[in-house]
């Protein structure tokens, strides 16, 4: 049999039809977008913005979010198309299933593992942060940080991390309410999205009197910046790389902060419970990355303003919480702020893993329904119709990067699979457009084969942006998985 061969699109849509045996149709446009909100706003704002000033792009971290959404805008009208055409769980796992092939479509769904199983970890991590934060450091270090994370204090005493004992919790907590239900999870991510959004506003609207132009001159880290160290010696920010200063630096934090904007692209895994996907489907998609983007850039803008890029490249001072950090050292008077903002960025970070869980159960289901993984990980919990195996299995995984892998790490190896799917879903609707011209499409990319080749382009660009160790790990991840589908998949698929 074919490594190529291909679901047909009626297949898959007439298992989009069975609601009987399948998910509750359940979200309107109004969900959908608050999904999208709830995933995107959240570590990418919150912590992503600062580890790229302090790394990659300084005050040009406002050029990366452009970047960014620019590679997210082509991409997100590719899926608001597919969204809208296939209605089914599983992303950019099951449209390629049906424009490229089953090979393809395995690589794209063991990359989603990267986006959402990794970008639920890493914001759980940074969960954990801001709580310590919100407590005044009171959790130890050793239980906060995994072991390969350790700092020296302003005293010389080492100080080496054991477990993130607090990321595992909040995994537990938001994995009992996913298995409960589609409906009660969205509600309650709805009130999240609310109360996170409000804060941003108004650190936005209090920050901008606080900005002082000399944080912003020059607007692009200098070529001979150079490397800084934390107290004992050890280099913690090397500028010698081409994708560390200067214009590539604008690059290279674009593809630090595109972590940011995974959360429009995890409205599609929930196209199977929407009540009306053809028209809610790129409502949701497009609504949440375009009010977004907007937040983001003038959030980089303000909290670059208030507080020098500088300030971010240590973590002892202010990259771990960023926000927080920036109100109470430069904005006299506005501490009540900075408990506020960390209470409000530990709600918005729960919405964010709550998607992120969400959407990679969906791409599990999907993929158990094709035999491509194990029948476990696609069987509903009789009375709440959720794959709740499925979110037991996740809890153990994402648990266990969030409790032993640092979270920079993870961040951007999701950076990776996220840009992995938006490439293949770019190519594929000029594909499928190609193959398939006669098909019902409720919403049509503009300009498809300009948007769809400027969407992969820049999204490939973003990978090649990313850090060597970072791709390095990626590619091995990749390998691993072709290993699972030679031996397991390939063997069980339905389609053989």
């Amino acid at each position: 049999m074919s490594l190529f061969r291909k679901k047909s699109l009626s297949a898959l849509l007439s298992q989009a039809d069975d609601s009987e045996k399948g998910l509750k149709r359940t979200l309107g446009a109004g969900n959908l977008i608050a999904l999208g909100i709830g995933a995107i706003i959240g570590a990418g704002l919150f912590v992503r913005t600062a580890a790229a000033a302090g790394q990659a792009a300084g005050p040009g971290v406002t050029l990366s979010f452009i970047v960014a959404a620019v590679g997210c805008a082509f991409a997100g009208l590719c899926y608001a198309e597919f969204a809208s055409m296939i209605p089914v769980a599983g992303s950019a796992y099951a449209y390629s299933y049906v424009t490229m092939g089953e090979l393809i479509a395995w690589i794209i769904g063991w990359a989603l593992i990267m986006e959402y199983a990794l970008g639920a970890a890493t914001v759980s991590i940074a969960w954990s942060e801001y709580l310590n934060k919100l407590l005044g450091g009171a959790i130890p270090y050793e239980w906060s940080h995994s072991p390969f994370e350790s700092f020296t204090d302003s005293m010389g005493v080492l100080h080496q991390g054991m477990i993130n004992a607090p990321a595992l919790v909040i995994l537990l907590m938001l994995t009992l309410l996913l298995i409960k239900g589609t409906q009660e999870s969205a509600f309650v991510n709805a009130i999240i999205v609310f109360i996170k959004v409000a804060i941003v506003l108004i650190f936005i609207v209090i920050g901008w009197k606080f900005i002082r132009p000399e944080n912003h001159t020059p607007y692009l880290i200098p070529a001979d910046t150079a490397p800084v160290t934390d107290q004992a010696g050890k280099v913690i920010a090397d500028y010698s790389g081409w994708n560390k200063h200067g214009w590539g630096g604008v690059l290279g934090g674009a593809a630090i902060v595109f972590f940011a904007f995974i959360g429009f692209d995890a409205v599609s895994t929930a196209a199977q419970e929407a009540k009306n996907p053809k028209r809610d489907m790129p409502i949701g998609i497009l609504g949440s990355l375009v009010i977004c983007t907007i937040l983001y850039i003038l959030f980089g803008h303000v909290l670059t303003g208030v507080a020098n890029w500088k300030d971010f490249v240590d973590p002892e001072k202010g990259r771990e919480a960023s926000v927080a950090y920036a109100i109470s050292t430069y904005m006299s008077g506005y501490g009540w702020l900075a408990s506020a903002v960390t209470v409000a960025i530990l709600a918005g970070f729960s919405s964010v893993i709550l998607v992120m869980l969400m959407g990679q159960s969906r791409v599990f289901y999907t993929m158990s329904n094709d035999g491509l993984i194990p029948k476990t990980f696609g069987e509903l919990h009789p009375k709440f119709k959720t794959p709740y195996k499925s979110n037991w299995i996740l809890f153990v995984f994402v648990g266990a990067f969030a409790a032993f892998v640092p979270g920079h790490v993870a961040g951007d190896l999701t950076s990776f699979g996220t840009l992995f799917a938006f490439v293949l879903v770019s190519l594929g609707v000029w594909i499928l457009r190609v193959k398939e011209p006669s098909i019902e499409r409720p919403f049509k990319t503009p300009m498809a084969p300009v948007v769809a080749v400027l969407g992969a382009v820049i999204c490939t660009a973003m990978i090649v942006g990313l850090d060597k160790q970072t791709l390095t790990v990626a590619f091995a991840w990749m390998a691993l998985g072709l290993v699972v589908y030679f031996l397991y998949s390939r063997k069980h698929s339905k389609l053989q």
